[in-house]
């Protein structure tokens, strides 16, 4: 574990002493050599499933796929944002980086961690880089209502599940995920007990976000610069999944009955946010929203626990990851050329740029699910969960994967085919850099058709 964690650590100083010519290139190499070394973890021989374990921290086949997909996107974070940062002052650049750094600091120790107060306090931790990048490099004057929609939804449903971690703590003695397993707590349907379930969810849930309590974050994506969205997308979310099937397990048989109006709300919410992506006039909204649907799949499936849907939810999260943040990346290189993220004004650009348009077609059919692609396997897995647990869930599930499908193609034909507007003159040639920041993103997917059992969780 350490490792990665020193290496990540020591990144900070490197940062601050680095001349102002070699900052990007030396940062870049050095999250690279980090995430290189990341793909370590994925070696798993142990017979209890528990790997590289120390006094706080361990990793096991649920959180080692998350782990690595945190470390990987660092440098990605750190490809796609020198452009937007490049003409401002040079300390400013800097506490950029170093904040993204902290980003991944925190999320190795929230993924590692085996104590769930530990987990508790850098699920919470991540907030704080996380609502700078918002509120000081967003584009618009938005970011501040964004950054305090951000933070108090977030503050709001984790304030309850400190108190039923304290709760827990109290009664089985343990908070340690290595022994909880093993303590028997038995839920009565009381009242005190039935809050207690809630308490313990709902922060997860927030963070998800299941419909209705995602109001936070199509503003929070539209308003943060690229890297800000990237993380948000691909690992910030993936901390609420992460947390439900930590804590699920404890929660017996409660879940059982008080899970319904949440698995109907998620999957309500799949249509629901799909049905607002067909009429989104603004891209990063449109992709914000996208994410909204998929984490509404992967909160039923975790709700229903069964290994299949636990499987399902786990590749989900790990395929959307990748996908989502190459999305935002496509969307970012449209909006450094043509300043507008209204999809109407920006058409037409395979015209000018046809390499550009071969990733976006790639990431679009990713999103909505290609075979053989993980993204498909995830949603496969979950899809025949819920429909083994109940024939309803068919119709919902079946319409929100069509439209999925209608939405991709939609973003897709807006963005890249159509006559060239009149107004857009002179747009610059696509980077090396862009191309090498969508290769990082798509040869994952691609290479994980290959040996899909490394993000398969408990049940490879």
């Amino acid at each position: 574990m350490l490792k990665i964690l020193l290496p990540t650590l020591m990144l900070v100083p490197t940062i601050w002493l680095t001349s102002r010519k070699w900052l990007w290139p030396t940062t870049l190499m050095h999250s690279l050599l980090i995430a290189l070394a990341s793909l370590n973890w994925l070696n798993n021989f142990s017979e209890a499933g528990w790997t590289s374990l120390s006094l706080y921290m361990a990793t096991d086949p649920l959180s080692t796929p998350l782990l690595v997909l945190s470390c990987w996107l660092l440098p990605l974070m750190i490809l796609a944002s020198q452009n937007h940062t490049a003409h401002e002052p040079i300390n400013r650049q800097r506490l950029y980086l170093t904040l993204l750094t902290s980003l991944q600091i925190f999320l190795i120790m929230a993924f590692g961690a085996t104590e769930i107060i530990m987990f508790y306090i850098m699920f919470e931790a991540t907030l704080i880089p996380t609502l700078i990048i918002i509120t000081r490099w967003g584009n618009q004057a938005e970011r501040l209502t964004a950054g305090i929609y951000f933070l108090f939804y977030t503050l709001a449903g984790s304030l309850p599940l400190l108190v039923s971690l304290l709760v827990l703590q109290n009664t089985t003695g343990t908070l340690s995920l290595l022994t909880l397993q093993y303590s028997t707590i038995l839920l009565t349907p009381t009242f005190a007990n039935k809050l207690w379930w809630a308490g313990c969810l709902v922060a997860f849930l927030v963070k998800m976000p299941l419909y209705g309590a995602h109001l936070w974050l199509p503003k929070a994506h539209v308003e943060a610069p690229i890297a800000g969205s990237m993380v948000l997308a691909a690992v910030l979310l993936k901390l609420g999944g992460y947390g439900m099937m930590r804590v699920m397990i404890l929660l017996e048989p409660l879940t059982q009955e008080l899970s319904y109006p949440f698995i109907v709300l998620a999957l309500w919410g799949v249509i629901m946010t799909g049905s607002i992506c067909l009429r989104q006039t603004d891209l990063k909204s449109l992709i914000a929203y996208s994410s909204v649907s998929h984490m509404g799949l992967v909160a039923a499936a975790i709700l229903i626990q069964t290994p299949w849907g636990f499987t399902g939810a786990l590749i989900l999260m790990i395929a959307h990851g990748l996908t989502s943040s190459a999305l935002f990346c496509l969307a970012n290189t449209n909006y450094e050329r043509t300043h507008s993220r209204t999809m109407v004004l920006t058409r037409g650009l395979y015209m000018v740029l046809p390499l550009m348009a071969t990733w976006w077609f790639i990431a679009t059919l990713a999103n909505l699910a290609l075979p053989p692609l993980p993204n498909l396997m995830g949603e496969l897995m979950i899809v025949s969960a819920l429909v083994n647990w109940s024939w309803w869930s068919l119709a919902l599930t079946g319409a929100g994967v069509f439209i999925t499908a209608a939405y991709s193609l939609y973003m897709f034909l807006m963005t890249q085919r159509g006559p060239l507007p009149e107004h857009m003159m002179g747009l610059d040639p696509s980077y090396s850099r862009e191309h090498l920041l969508m290769a990082l993103h798509i040869l994952p997917l691609l290479l994980l058709i290959l040996k899909p059992e490394l993000i398969w969780g408990w049940t490879a």
